[in-house]
């Protein structure tokens, strides 16, 4: 088995026990083996029988080098866009008042409903190409266009088949209670029943990792949520919850209850939500580009997030309606410039705590026995990753311990 050192950089770890901020080392060294890291620290410290044992050297050209970025909250997976509605908004209409007058989701999942799998794949492809290109090494993709057994099972299909043809691990995620369909109009709870109808089954075709929902007034109740999670609950699978996007519904309450994997966007969130979250230990997830795609003037209490000590990972929100974004680079500088997270939180946003997010402990950190999934990037500094509007300094992935 191929022996690796990686040599002549300068690694940002994210190691939270590491004294340096960002767990930066200075002449740095990667040993890896079975796409695992073995070994990570200053190069002088490098042992001298595990560099004998090296068969494969590289030399990272002075480069910074972080952990494989992860997106751990995308809809990345639908037809058609929603151009003409960024349009009327501008005009004035509000997100809610385009969803009540039958756009919005709803619009997405006729064209995605339309949209035969080959050609989802190939619009997927487009996008998920430009977040590997920016050093995405993990990313979660949802369903929630297609709101029918048929429709919902093809996102999810695409889904894997996205992750198995790219140098990229993806994570999928069934959300089914997105919106309530047209043929369901009026009648929500015999939707949710429909929801629950499907999981088991795309559950027991492997195609779902988690579930998520949407709570909200122009959405689900809390109690139609909760008969979601605890179907879930019944399979074992974990859950995730879109939570205070336009109001205080309790649900961030509601998923800590369940044990969330992640709340997210959150810009109602209250203190009780924050308390529970953290006892649960479930991560904030922030998108900064719904945020400011859709001109939201309520921020997410960041400061409270901090108060109760709740990680807090950053994502695209990879959508056609509210963030069409396909750089999570960009989002590092919103989550600073917007929400005033510092660059180290934005940084361990979307690597170490996007992996909790996604309930992956093997990733986001660069230390020994983890996955080797890491970027070069022709930086001098890891705030530089969050500094450059539309800079991509990207130089090298590697990902599962192989050159991409």
């Amino acid at each position: 088995m191929t022996v690796q050192l990686w040599r002549h950089c300068r690694v940002a770890t994210l190691q939270p026990s590491h004294p340096a901020p960002y767990g930066l080392i200075e002449d740095a060294a990667l040993v890896l083996e079975g796409g695992r890291i073995v070994w990570v620290g200053p190069r002088s410290e490098l042992p001298a029988d595990l560099a004998a044992r090296c068969t494969c050297e590289h030399d990272a050209g002075g480069a910074l080098v972080t952990p494989g970025l992860i997106d751990c909250h995308t809809h990345l997976v639908y037809g058609g866009d929603r151009a003409h509605e960024f349009e009327l908004r501008l005009q004035g209409a509000s997100y809610e008042d385009v969803a009540r007058a039958g756009g919005g989701i709803s619009s997405t999942v006729k064209a995605t409903r339309a949209a035969t799998e080959p050609e989802l794949y190939a619009l997927g492809l487009k996008r998920l190409r430009a977040l590997i290109a920016e050093g995405v090494t993990t990313l979660e993709i949802k369903s929630g266009y297609g709101l029918a057994l048929e429709h919902e099972r093809k996102a999810l299909r695409v889904a894997r088949a996205l992750g198995r043809s790219q140098p990229v691990e993806v994570r999928t995620t069934f959300l089914g209670a997105h919106a309530i369909p047209p043929e369901f109009a009026g009648r929500p709870d015999a939707y949710v029943d429909e929801v629950v109808r499907m999981l088991p089954l795309l559950h027991a075709e492997g195609l779902v990792d988690a579930v998520d929902a949407f709570c909200e007034r122009i959405a689900f109740s809390t109690a139609q949520t909760e008969r979601v999670f605890q179907a879930a609950h019944a399979l074992g699978l974990p859950v995730k919850l879109h939570a205070e996007q336009l109001s205080d519904s309790g649900g961030a309450e509601l998923a800590a209850r369940y044990g969330a994997l992640s709340c997210d966007h959150l810009e109602w969130l209250s203190e009780a939500g924050a308390a529970a979250m953290a006892q649960a230990g479930s991560v904030g997830v922030l998108l900064p580009g719904a945020f400011y795609f859709l001109r939201e003037t309520k921020l997410p209490p960041v400061a409270l997030l901090r108060q109760h000590g709740v990680a807090m990972a950053i994502s695209t929100d990879c959508n056609p309606g509210s963030s069409p974004c396909t750089s999570l680079l960009l989002m590092l500088n919103m989550a600073c410039t917007l929400f005033r997270l510092t660059p180290e939180e934005a940084l361990t946003g979307v690597t170490r705590h996007a992996a909790k997010a996604l309930g992956l402990s093997d990733r986001g950190v660069l230390a020994p026995g983890l996955r080797a999934d890491f970027v070069l990037w022709d930086v001098a500094h890891p705030a530089q990753l969050a500094y450059a509007l539309g800079a991509n300094p990207r130089l090298r992935t590697v990902f599962n311990g192989e050159l991409v």
